[in-house]
């Protein structure tokens, strides 16, 4: 397969802050940039970077400090550089060359907070134990199951119902994760050249996979005390058309912000008068702290809205099922699609979940305490510790998106990293880049490991504004 070619354009405008909050020469300056651009995903493996003189002028320097940039990035192990193949970006492997070294590992001594995720509920264990008592049972089908084990959808359905969206279990999928739903309904509902609807800033990997089906993405912004500007969500609906617009309502990552009944109801009025099908994302809309929990969006939809939840976050990561709640002829056509990506979920996963899931409102009451300390306990250490950002108190979810005041997010998460704490920079999360100015920081560590994560970002805070961060070292995707 050919490289990805990048234009010199589209890679000026994922650098156009690469001089912020850095000292060092201009070419380690550049090379600093690229690297977390490769760190962060944004530039995937195997791209083949645009040619030296195309990139300078592009970027307004000479074709000196672009050379120098890249001979760097060559040294450290990011690039290589072939002729007639150009410079291709690869991911190093320190040495180590077997699989398990590949990208999106880190050492075991990093902090690791890329992924916003908690340990698993107590009760995982347990629900194993008894799933493994309806296992016999199981092997006497052959296991390929692209629908759902009836239980686990009657279950889902069950827990819909009671949030107050009545629903049979017709009208539930379960699906390999939330991911794997998102990427589905995007490949079945998008054509190349549809517009879609996404927010700014978004959970990266549902705007790379409706990018990936074709679809032209439109962005509205999501601010994290102001939520969602309804004057422009409804303009941006009405005039573009979106084919699927992509949302999270409920505790939107990363900013926690929650849709207001008003906007709600103009977000589903506004979509069914052009014929948009809203795709609600709730991975994290259950998990909240303060307040009422709203209903499901689909409750209160003039048009046709699909829900995609997730047992990830809630009992355990490792537990990989997720679920469509949809109309049964759009489901239809989703399992039409299906076998071209995979030939169904897990089984034993779902008879874990077909425990647990009715459980939910018991494991969500227990996470909240534990979400609640980690959550103030955090906004009080970064408070006092780096009195000069922006700290917000989200009402659930499990990160905080953190206003640093300056467009330095990329050099701050590469001084982190060398400080031993990994961190996705704020542009990961738009869809267009930006965010130089925010940071994802997650509030589920606690103990040492928050007292280490506030001083690893209070040391690079420091150094973002002083001398050149030092950024060698393995790369990580984003996750």
């Amino acid at each position: 397969m050919s490289p990805v070619l990048l234009s010199a354009r589209s890679v000026a405008l994922l650098l156009r802050h690469w001089r912020a909050g850095s000292d060092a020469a201009a070419y380690e300056a550049l090379a600093d940039a690229v690297r977390v651009l490769v760190i962060d995903g944004r530039i995937p493996h195997a791209a083949r970077l645009p040619a030296e003189r195309g990139l300078a002028a592009a970027l307004g320097v000479s074709r000196t400090t672009v050379a120098n940039a890249y001979a760097r990035l060559r040294e450290d192990g990011y690039l290589t550089s072939l002729r007639g193949s150009g410079s291709i970006i690869r991911l190093p492997l320190e040495g180590r060359p077997d699989p398990e070294h590949l990208a999106g590992t880190v050492p075991v001594d990093l902090l690791d907070l890329r992924k916003a995720a908690l340990r698993s509920a107590p009760g995982v264990a347990d629900a194993v134990e008894r799933a493994m008592r309806h296992l016999p049972a199981a092997l006497a089908g052959i296991g390929y199951d692209t629908v759902g084990d009836a239980g686990l959808r009657a279950a889902i359905a069950d827990r819909y119902t009671a949030r107050g969206l009545p629903t049979t279990s017709s009208e539930v999928i379960v699906t390999i994760g939330a991911q794997h739903a998102i990427a589905l309904l995007a490949r079945v509902l998008v054509r190349r050249g549809d517009p879609v609807l996404v927010e700014s800033p978004t959970y990266p990997h549902a705007h790379e996979a409706l990018r990936e089906a074709g679809g032209r993405l439109v962005s509205v912004p999501v601010d994290v005390r102001g939520g969602w500007d309804e004057a422009v969500l409804d303009a941006t609906i009405r005039r573009s058309a979106p084919t699927v617009a992509y949302v999270m309502p409920e505790l939107h990552n990363p900013t926690g912000a929650t849709m207001t009944a008003s906007t709600r109801r103009l977000l589903v009025e506004a979509a069914a008068a052009v014929g948009t099908v809203v795709v609600a994302d709730e991975t994290m809309g259950e998990l909240r702290i303060d307040g009422v929990p709203s209903r499901p969006l689909a409750a209160d939809a003039a048009g046709q809205v699909v829900m995609v939840g997730s047992a990830a976050k809630v009992f355990w990561g490792g537990l990989r099922i997720g679920w469509v709640r949809a109309a049964p002829d759009l489901l239809q056509r989703l399992l039409l699609a299906r076998p071209t990506g995979d030939l169904g979920t897990p089984v034993l996963d779902q008879l874990v979940a077909r425990e647990l899931v009715p459980q939910t409102a018991a494991v969500l009451e227990a996470r909240r305490h534990v979400l609640r300390d980690g959550r103030d306990g955090l906004v009080a250490a970064l408070r006092a510790r780096l009195p000069e950002w922006d700290v917000p108190s989200p009402a659930g979810g499990l990160t905080l998106w953190v206003g640093l005041g300056r467009p330095v997010s990329s050099a701050l998460v590469l001084a982190a990293r060398s400080e031993g704490v990994v961190l996705a920079s704020g542009g990961v999360f738009g869809p267009d880049g930006g965010f130089e100015r925010s940071l994802r920081v997650p509030f589920t560590v606690s103990g040492a490991d928050r007292e280490r994560l506030v001083e690893a970002l209070a040391r690079s805070w420091e150094r973002v504004g002083g001398a050149a961060v030092e950024t060698r070292g393995s790369a990580a995707a984003v996750v």
